[in-house]
């Protein structure tokens, strides 16, 4: 092996142990005055936030985009109480590295008909996991992993983002994140299932099937690092069951961690893929990429399969950052690249918004804790309305700036007006 990869591969390693080091208790958020100044200017939307802005937990990141006379995009990021190590439940955000990185596999694995809509049938090898060998809701009635993405951007399916999460294993999914440069994150759990540690090290055996011939298998595959991330996201939070009295400790620990500036940076190397460091970079051809943009910005009534979105979903139903949970129709020149994750009170949205007609586009991502009611029963949490609402207040407040500031060169975005199913 070259010095020059020993050396690098040394600063990683000394970079990760340094970082696990750390615990929130030593960490100091970072404030960028920039924010702070927007939300001031909102009293009507932001004065109750801005006063529980600690017991809400907020963290907000915000890029503006300026193109040069190339087209080539240039960032300049503000944060608002953003902690790296301050821990938050990702929920459902965790699919959009899942999404990404299982089309990165299938480019790497290299095997003569395997693609994204190849069939993939899951088997089951412990008493913990099902099978799967049809699915209603595709086009041909068979499971894939393109139509698994397209479950889970467009309709934030946590069973798509589970077998995602098979295919790829516990180890392959942690270690390629950490090899991009995101050594905090960490991926221990499927989603909406009895939550079982142990259990989860485990991933179903798959088959990759062409016109009943064997394209790929993948047999049954167990976690083997003894770590998937830093311990620095090592924290507890006290969930509310009912009355006060009966509170009991949630230890998030060992469950999964994808932190706000992580998602950030990994939303931006996938929609400027030029932009991104070299080890950062995903090994994803151009189709790719397009399949990526054309989910992340479809609506429910754009998807024909799966059929049943458009009668059950509404067009902000995934969509928080600027349009919260309207039911209304969302104008059309506006779209959001985005992943959403709801659980355990946290509401998080990471978002690339883009308003085709006035040549604006730049980066939002947020999350807030909406705690739970007193007369709650369980562990359901008021996301509505202040949750839903403050994305939806904060979306429209960036969006705002960015049509009223003024930029020397307008910028090229024909790569991102993708054609949606209909």
């Amino acid at each position: 092996m070259p010095f020059k990869n020993l050396y690098r591969n040394y600063v990683s390693f000394l970079l990760f142990s340094l970082l696990g080091q750390f615990t929130p208790a030593y960490s100091q958020p970072v404030f960028d005055a920039f924010i702070d100044r927007q939300l001031k200017k909102h009293p009507k939307r932001f004065e109750h936030i801005l006063k529980n802005r600690d017991v809400f937990d907020i963290q907000i990141i915000y890029t503006k985009v300026d193109r040069d006379r190339q087209g080539i995009p240039h960032y300049t990021t503000y944060r608002y109480r953003v902690d790296p190590q301050r821990y938050f439940y990702p929920a459902g955000t965790m699919g959009l590295a899942a999404a990404a990185l299982a089309l990165e596999k299938i480019n790497n694995l290299n095997k003569e008909g395997l693609t994204r809509e190849t069939p993939m049938f899951t088997l089951a090898a412990r008493a913990s996991q099902t099978e799967v060998y049809k699915d209603t809701t595709s086009e041909n009635g068979l499971p894939s992993i393109g139509h698994y993405i397209r479950k889970l951007l467009v309709g934030n399916d946590h069973d798509a983002y589970n077998r995602l999460y098979e295919f790829l294993g516990q180890d392959y999914f942690n270690e390629s994140m950490h090899a991009k440069g995101y050594p905090l994150f960490r991926a221990t759990h499927r989603l909406d299932v009895p939550l079982n540690l142990e259990e989860n090290k485990y991933t179903n055996p798959i088959r990759f099937e062409l016109n009943g011939q064997l394209i790929y298998e993948q047999g049954e595959q167990k976690k083997q690092g003894d770590r998937a991330a830093s311990q620095a996201t090592q924290q507890q939070f006290t969930l509310q069951v009912g009355e006060a009295s009966d509170a009991f400790p949630m230890d998030f620990q060992e469950m999964n961690a994808f932190n706000l500036m992580d998602q950030h940076r990994f939303l931006q190397n996938l929609i400027f893929p030029e932009r991104a460091p070299e080890e950062q970079k995903l090994n994803l051809k151009p189709d790719d990429y397009q399949f990526l943009y054309r989910y992340l910005s479809q609506l429910p009534i754009e998807t024909e399969y799966p059929e049943h979105y458009r009668e059950v979903f509404d067009d902000a139903s995934v969509k928080y950052l600027l349009f919260g949970k309207t039911k209304r129709r969302t104008p059309r020149q506006i779209r959001s690249f985005n992943k959403i994750g709801e659980g355990y009170g946290y509401l998080v949205d990471n978002a690339y918004i883009v308003d085709f007609e006035m040549g604006v586009e730049f980066f939002l991502s947020a999350v807030i804790y909406c705690k739970p009611g007193e007369s709650l029963d369980g562990n359901r949490y008021t996301y509505d309305p202040i949750g839903y609402q403050f994305m939806a207040d904060l979306g429209k407040t960036f969006l705002e700036y960015e049509l009223a500031r003024r930029r020397r060169d307008r910028p090229f975005l024909e790569n991102f007006e993708v054609e949606y199913d209909k």
